[in-house]
């Protein structure tokens, strides 16, 4: 394997992946729709950036030009229910239809912890629905790897971030969802999963869910951004149909909203491990809890520069 192309690769954990790939000394196609999102890719020599929309047939094709393996982080966490089956099921089985046409047969797919077709949120449900096309591929020659996030942190994460900010400017902070639980995951272990699982055989055909050693409440992840980040405030608690009334209200407002009733109906699926799916540490890694990992970029309030990003993961491996 000498060329990858990733899809996804100017997102959170797409610049992670670049990166190990680069430091492996594979060449790297990243395509994106706005060459301004991939600061913090160009500047890894191994990686070129294309201006390509993946969504398109024709542009898929000429990616897939003398490419050994493909990676899919393409994914989105807001929308409407036409618009989760364009990302997570449409593109999937046409990048997946594409790679069979061009004689391009390795992809690691990552997905969502929970994803089911008959889950409870569009989210969720177009994960499953998109897991489900490309293993129908599968049967057809595609040599498929399906990773499973928990939630995923990191320096430059919109998720403790973003609750750490809150809570700077406060002086409560009301939380729907505040009995979630979930097993939050390091982007730095997903990155080495991710490749690892593209260097790998065996791993062909499974499912590898990637979440952290510890399970966590949704409140006590934000009682522990406040508290590093060195601005605790009380958490209160909001009853469902209060928490369901508040993201319609954020639904409304101009932009991406920090809350949709969509995102509600996914913290109803607890966001753990199941105990019947492979982890990451049958991929030989050992995942990172999430305080002392985030204790690193929380304590001055994260890192706005992706580049800043990067160069704290390489010290963390370090």
């Amino acid at each position: 394997m000498n060329h990858v192309l990733v899809l996804g690769g100017t997102g959170f954990v797409g610049r992670h992946v670049c990166e190990h790939l680069n430091r492996l000394g594979l060449r790297v196609t990243v395509p994106t729709r706005h060459l301004e999102h991939a600061k913090a890719v160009q500047m890894l020599p191994m990686v070129t950036v294309v201006q390509a929309d993946v969504h398109h047939d024709r542009a898929l094709q000429c990616l897939l030009r003398d490419v050994d393996a493909v990676v899919n982080l393409v994914a989105i966490l807001h929308g409407s229910r036409a618009r989760f089956e364009q990302v997570h099921v449409a593109l999937p089985q046409r990048l997946g239809e594409a790679m069979l046409a061009a004689q391009v047969r390795r992809l690691v797919h990552v997905s969502a912890l929970g994803a089911d077709p008959a889950a409870p949120s569009n989210y969720l449900r177009s994960k499953g629905e998109g897991e489900r096309a490309l293993q129908a591929l599968a049967s057809a020659g595609l040599q498929l790897t399906v990773l499973r996030p928990s939630v995923i942190f990191g320096a430059e994460d919109r998720f403790l971030n973003l609750f750490a900010r809150l809570q700077r400017s406060l002086p409560v902070v009301p939380l729907a969802g505040a009995d979630a639980r979930l097993q939050p995951v390091w982007v730095g272990d997903v990155a080495q999963a991710i490749v690892t699982c593209l260097r790998r055989d065996e791993t062909i055909g499974r499912t590898y869910e990637a979440v952290g050693p510890e399970v966590w409440t949704l409140a006590d992840l934000v009682r522990l951004a406040g508290r590093l980040s060195g601005h605790p405030r009380p958490v209160l608690s909001l009853p469902r149909a209060l928490a369901y009334f508040q993201a319609l209200l954020m639904e409304l407002l101009p932009g991406e909203p920090l809350l949709s009733t969509d995102n509600l109906r996914s913290l109803e699926v607890p966001n753990v491990a199941s105990g019947t799916l492979p982890t990451l540490a049958e991929l030989g890694i050992t995942a990172s809890a999430v305080e002392p990992a985030a204790a690193r970029y929380l304590d001055d309030d994260g890192a706005a520069d992706p580049l800043i990003g990067l160069r704290r993961t390489a010290h963390l491996r370090r």
